[in-house]
């Protein structure tokens, strides 16, 4: 097995039955049943294979299994969705936690919190809370991880009315590398509470989130709306006009990309350059018409979607564009708002996309995100847009140096206009410490302190690691 150095280690099966033995979860070695599935994540570039899946069911079996790897020097991962990038979640040859049997979500709609198991993906979360017309802060594609996500900050459609998805977070049951349960909120481990708000992976294996909730649906008016590309410069002009005056009940997003071979659009028109905008209203039904009516009065859409939906549809909304097994690459900005160069930029990039399922998005941010007066690592309160340009090809692809070189070059030209900032979930294996630098800020000395003292010697280091002992 590899240990934490890098360096071959031998652990005597003996040891790997005795620690079997001891937990009440399955461990999996290659070949056996399941090992497949459990190491196949999201992006299917990232092709890792650790010597031993621990796939625990308890917080005990969490604390074994941190004990095991320890005790022989392992290195040591954790999976919780898969849906990182970077594919963190997987270190070749070590040992790696699969999290996916704690997947369990409780709600108090009483006192409106949820208790979220880190196995959680966002499609376990939303419809157990809108049972009762309550969410929480997500992202927006049902796969994600809900571990990965909130430990790196969090934003979807209701950051403008409710913050971050750390802004809401209560408390974070983890454990630590030392092997100890620690609670961590406002009243305790106050340290330790603030790193785990953005911090990442750095500082142990979390086994339950709470959440605050929100009064939101069940209904919701949203979808998307397509135009032909001949309309982008109307469409981006509408898009940063009418983002300057949107309430935060609602959210934009402007994507361009090539027109999908869905049934919405007309056959003629796949593949083609298209512009569309999502936008998702989570205020009083007849409001929402109002404040979406300007997106219809521009051009001719392709395709209108935009409609009044369940929120938990929403939140799916988006799924088909980013299916497991694809080949993904990305780069994020943070911007404090959108100059016509920006956007120009941005529309000239797009005319020159290499794979069909590439894309740039910009995802309107602000409102209460900025408001709120919270010290988190997740900082970025003076974005008002967050930028994405997004490689996606098909593993069979004759020329994935292309398509990257494509995302580069598209991130390249509109860092002049950025805050400074990314987000660290968006990161990709490739990216230097500076990027992890421009991420955190200020933040990042103070998150290396709180490293120190709850995991001195780098054992959880299969991540944006913060680490100066590598």
């Amino acid at each position: 097995m590899t240990g934490l150095e890098g360096h071959s280690v031998d652990v005597p099966a003996r040891a790997v039955e005795d620690f079997s033995a001891r937990i009440a979860g399955p461990t999996l070695q290659p070949g056996d049943a399941g090992f497949e599935e459990a190491v196949t994540i999201w992006n299917g570039m990232i092709s890792k294979r650790p010597s031993l899946v621990v796939q625990p069911i308890s917080m005990n079996d969490v604390r074994e299994a941190i004990g095991f790897a320890r005790s022989h020097g392992l290195l040591l991962s954790i999976k919780g969705g898969g849906h990182n990038i970077a594919g963190t979640s997987l270190a070749d040859g070590g040992l790696t936690l699969d999290m996916g049997r704690m997947r369990r979500v409780e709600v108090d709609p009483e006192r409106r919190i949820a208790r979220v198991g880190p196995g959680c993906i966002l499609g376990d979360v939303d419809p157990a809370t809108q049972q009762y017309g309550l969410a929480t802060v997500l992202g927006q594609v049902t796969q994600t991880g809900v571990a990965g996500l909130t430990l790196g900050g969090g934003f979807g459609y209701l950051t403008r009315r409710f913050g971050s998805t750390v802004d809401n977070l209560q408390e974070v049951e983890i454990v630590t590398a030392d092997g100890n349960i620690r609670r961590a909120a406002e009243d305790e481990h106050e340290d330790l509470f603030w790193a785990l708000r953005g911090g990442g992976g750095n500082f142990g294996v979390a086994t339950r989130f709470t959440y605050r909730l929100h009064r939101v649906g069940p209904e919701v008016t949203g979808g998307r709306i397509f135009w032909d590309a001949e309309s982008s410069d109307e469409v981006v002009r509408l898009f940063q006009d009418l983002a300057e005056v949107t309430p935060k009940e609602l959210t934009l997003s402007l994507a361009m990309h090539l027109a999908p071979p869905a049934p919405f659009i007309p056959e003629t028109l796949h593949g083609r350059p298209v512009v569309s905008i999502t936008g998702c209203h989570t205020g009083e039904l007849s409001k929402a018409a109002k404040d979406l009516a300007p997106i219809r009065s521009v051009g001719r859409p392709i395709a209108d979607l935009m409609t009044q939906r369940s929120y938990v549809e929403q939140q799916s909304l988006l799924d088909p564009i980013y299916p497991k097994g694809l080949h993904y690459y990305w780069k994020s900005e943070f911007f404090p708002g959108l100059s016509e160069d920006l956007l120009r930029t941005c529309v000239e990039h797009a005319d020159r996309l290499t794979s069909p399922m590439s894309h740039i998005i910009l995802l309107q941010l602000g409102g209460a995100l900025a408001e709120l007066d919270t010290s988190t690592p997740f900082g970025n309160r003076d974005a008002a847009f967050v930028f994405f340009g997004v490689g996606a090809w098909s593993p069979d692809s004759p020329e994935p140096e292309r398509h990257r070189g494509w995302v580069r070059s598209a991130w390249e030209s509109v860092r002049p206009y950025s805050t400074g900032g990314n987000y660290v979930n968006a990161q990709t294996a490739d990216e230097d410490e500076s990027r992890m630098k421009e991420a955190y800020r200020d933040n990042l000395d103070r998150l290396r302190s709180v490293k120190a003292t709850y995991d001195p010697d780098n054992l959880f280091r299969v991540n944006r690691n913060i680490s100066p002992i590598r």
